[in-house]
């Protein structure tokens, strides 16, 4: 009887072994994920396959990396963007204070009043039918996205700052958590905007209260595309705001001799105190901005954050 237990296990260890995915034209879109890492027991089927959601991230996916459908993207024009709505706060994705490769965040009261300019990515097959945060099944045909401190869920107006395209996004996931990055668009949100092909877009990320009228929420319409003569939006990494002029001054002096791009120092009023913000840029790109960010740490000063002017 041994002997027969030893072999059916080996048997299915091989069968275990010998199934996987299909190779898919690959993409970078320079987002990670913590996805379905709530407490909840065993896994879930989705798709057609079991998402064991308490296995690690690296094991967890049928891919090893994110990629896209082949062929041309589909129609968006045809699919229609959630309408807000008032909803329960989600049971999973929420808590907080949550930590994520050793940086902290705090997900916020509310998305009242809630509008900031970043960098954004977007996410396809590998996540395709999992769970995300939420326990709600990822759909890359949905207009949705990932963020790292609004409510789950919640909704937000995106508005790609290179070309005035925008579009209204339900949020039921955490990430990006990759530096630099302010949001996680969903396949079809990204190719509605522009951000796909590219793979990254300078975007506007502006939440929606359903609780309020959209007209006491001062949600102007999107921001024309810039005429080609002028630079458009820029990359900004900001190293430090300071209440000192001399620490202010002696950071950018370290960060002019390290000649990565211009240095500014930005006065600023912050809670009745005046500041100075030290800023690099404007940077041309994301990957260089990726670079620059990595190159900053590497002399000893804090991690920038990155602004969209």
């Amino acid at each position: 009887m041994r002997w027969r237990h030893a072999l059916l296990l080996l048997l299915i260890v091989l069968l275990a072994g010998c199934s996987g995915g299909k190779t898919r034209p690959t993409t970078s879109s320079g987002g990670s994920h913590a996805r379905g890492t709530s407490s909840s027991a065993g896994g879930a089927s989705s798709g057609g396959f079991q998402d064991d959601t308490s296995r690690p991230q690296s094991s967890r996916y049928r891919d090893g990396s994110d990629s896209v459908p082949g062929g041309p993207p589909p129609d968006v024009s045809k699919l229609p963007e959630p309408v807000p709505k008032v909803e329960p706060r989600a049971l999973y994705g929420n808590k907080s204070p949550y930590t994520v490769l050793g940086q902290t965040y705090q997900v916020l009261p509310g998305p009242g009043g809630y509008v900031e300019r970043g960098i954004a990515s977007f996410y396809g097959n590998k996540f395709n039918g999992y769970k995300t945060s939420s326990l709600e099944d990822y759909d890359m045909y949905q207009f949705t996205a990932a963020h790292k401190t609004l409510p789950l869920p919640s909704y937000a107006r995106v508005t790609n700052l290179e070309n005035g395209k925008s579009v209204i996004v339900r949020i039921n996931d955490r990430g990006p958590f990759h530096e630099n990055r302010l949001i996680d668009l969903s396949y079809a949100a990204a190719v509605k905007i522009g951000v796909w092909p590219k793979g990254t877009g300078l975007v506007e990320v502006r939440a929606i209260d359903p609780a309020q009228p959209l007209s006491a929420q001062a949600l102007p319409p999107p921001p024309p595309a810039p005429k080609p003569a002028s630079p458009g939006p820029g990359i900004y990494l900001q190293v430090g705001a300071f209440s000192d002029v001399s620490n202010a001054e002696r950071v950018a002096q370290q960060l002019r001799v390290a000649n990565f791009a211009p240095v500014q120092v930005v006065d600023a009023q912050i809670n009745g105190r005046s500041i100075r913000r030290v800023r690099v840029g404007p940077i041309a790109s994301v990957d260089q901005a990726d670079d620059v960010t990595s190159r900053i740490e590497g002399m000893g000063l804090p991690r920038p954050q990155v602004a969209v002017d």
